[in-house]
C-alpha cells in the first residue's frame, strides 16, 4: 500500500520552503508519496526551481482520506492553520518549528532530517488535544458556531473604551468588571494567549477549561481552572455602549454588539499531534523559554531504603500493693492549728495615738 505524507509549508518565508522541500527529497528517497496544495508547491518550485522529486497534488491526485500523516514546516500559527484543514479528517499533525517559540511543534528545523527518518519508520506516536466548542447567542438566538485549539479570545471593539462583561460558570455569574477582555483556552493554549495575560501554565495531559480576563478593572478577576465538563460565558454588558470581537485561534473572527452571549465547552473532536520523542513537558518548558536550571543536581541515583525494626510495646505499670477500698484501722489525730495572738510589748492600744 502506497504511503502518502501532506507537507504544509509557509510559502512566505524562504526557510519553510527550502525545509519542504528537503523534506519532499527525504521522503521520495524512502519510497513514500509527498503530497502538497497546488498553490504551495507552485509557490515552492517558482521560487526554488523545478524539482525532479515525484509529488501529487492534495485535491486533484489524491483526497485527505489517502493520506497517512501530515508534516507541518513553520511555527505555531501554521500548525494551527493545519489543524483547521484537517479538523474532519482525524488525521495527525507533525509540526517541525520554523518560527519563534513554536509549542505546538515537535522538532525543531535542524532536526528535519532525523524527524523524516522517524516517520519512514513509523516511530512515532499520537496524542490527543482537547479543542473548544464556542457558541456566540444573540437574544437566545445561536448566530455563529466555531470551534478552537488554544483559545478563544474576547477583545473589546473600541480602542478608546473598555468592554463590560459577566463572566459565568456552569450557568452561575461570578464577577462583572470593565476590561480589554476574556480568555478561555485549552491546556494546550495556557501557553499562549492565555499565559501573555497571567494565565497558568498547565500541563497538556490534565483536562481543565481556563478563564483569563485581560487587564480588568476589579479586584476580583483572577485566573479561572474549571472542570472540563463545565461551561464557561461571557456577556457583553450595554452598559457604556461598547463591542467586542471574538478571535479563535487568531483566525476565525465573530463581531459581537452589546448584548452578546459567548459559551464555551469541551468539543468533542479533539485534534491528533504526532510526537516522534519520549520527552516531558517541563523538558519543553525548559527548552522554549530558556529558564535558567544551574544549579539542579536532580534525583539520587542511589536508592536507599532505611532500615526499619519492630517496636517494643510498653504495658501499663502495675502497683506494687493492691489497694482495696478506703484505709481501716484507727484514724490518726489532726493537729490543732489555731492561731493565738500575742501582744508585743509597747503596742499600740486600741483608740491610741501617738502625738
Amino acid at each position: 500500500m502506497t504511503r502518502r505524507v501532506l507537507i504544509l509549508a509557509h510559502t512566505g518565508r524562504e526557510e519553510s520552503m527550502i525545509a519542504a522541500l528537503e523534506a519532499c527529497v527525504e521522503l521520495h528517497a524512502n519510497n513514500i508519496v509527498p503530497v502538497m496544495y497546488a498553490d504551495e508547491l507552485a509557490d515552492m518550485t517558482g521560487y526554488l526551481g523545478v524539482s525532479d522529486v515525484s509529488m501529487e497534488i492534495l485535491g486533484r491526485d489524491v483526497t485527505l482520506a489517502d493520506i497517512e500523516l501530515v508534516m507541518v514546516l513553520g511555527g505555531d500559527g501554521t500548525i494551527l492553520r493545519a489543524a483547521e484543514l484537517v479538523r474532519d479528517h482525524d488525521l495527525p499533525l507533525l509540526g517541525v518549528n520554523l518560527g519563534h517559540v513554536g509549542f505546538l511543534a515537535e522538532s525543531e528545523r535542524a532536526d528535519l532530517i532525523e524527524t523524516v527518518d522517524w516517520v519512514v519508520r513509523r516511530k512515532y506516536s499520537v496524542e490527543e488535544r482537547m479543542t473548544l466548542d464556542v457558541k456566540v447567542r444573540v437574544k437566545g438566538k445561536v448566530v455563529a458556531h466555531t470551534w478552537a485549539l488554544n483559545e478563544v479570545a474576547l477583545e473589546k471593539g473600541n480602542r478608546e473604551r473598555m468592554i463590560e462583561v459577566v463572566t459565568e460558570v456552569d450557568g452561575r455569574p461570578l464577577s462583572s468588571f470593565g476590561c480589554d477582555g476574556v480568555v478561555m483556552a485549552t491546556p494546550t493554549g495556557s501557553t499562549a494567549y492565555a499565559f501573555s495575560a497571567g494565565g497558568p501554565v498547565v500541563w497538556p495531559g490534565v483536562e481543565a477549561l481556563l478563564m483569563v480576563p485581560i487587564s480588568a478593572h476589579a479586584l476580583f478577576a483572577k485566573p479561572l481552572v474549571v472542570a472540563p465538563t463545565s461551561t464557561l460565558a461571557v456577556e457583553v454588558l450595554t452598559r457604556n455602549g461598547a463591542y467586542g470581537v471574538i478571535w479563535c485561534d487568531g483566525r476565525r473572527t465573530v463581531d459581537l454588539l452589546p448584548g452578546a452571549r459567548i459559551e464555551v465547552t469541551r468539543s468533542s473532536k479533539p485534534v491528533k499531534l504526532a510526537r516522534t520523542q519520549i520527552s516531558t513537558f517541563s523538558e519543553r518548558l525548559v527548552r522554549k523559554f530558556e529558564l535558567p536550571v544551574q544549579g539542579w543536581r536532580g534525583p539520587s541515583t542511589e536508592e536507599t531504603f532505611p532500615s526499619t525494626s519492630q517496636l517494643p510495646i510498653i504495658k501499663n505499670p502495675k502497683p506494687k500493693s493492691q489497694l482495696e477500698g478506703p484505709p481501716t484501722g484507727p484514724v490518726r489525730p489532726v493537729p490543732d492549728l489555731t492561731v493565738t495572738r500575742h501582744e508585743m510589748p509597747g503596742s499600740l492600744e486600741e483608740g491610741q495615738h501617738t502625738s
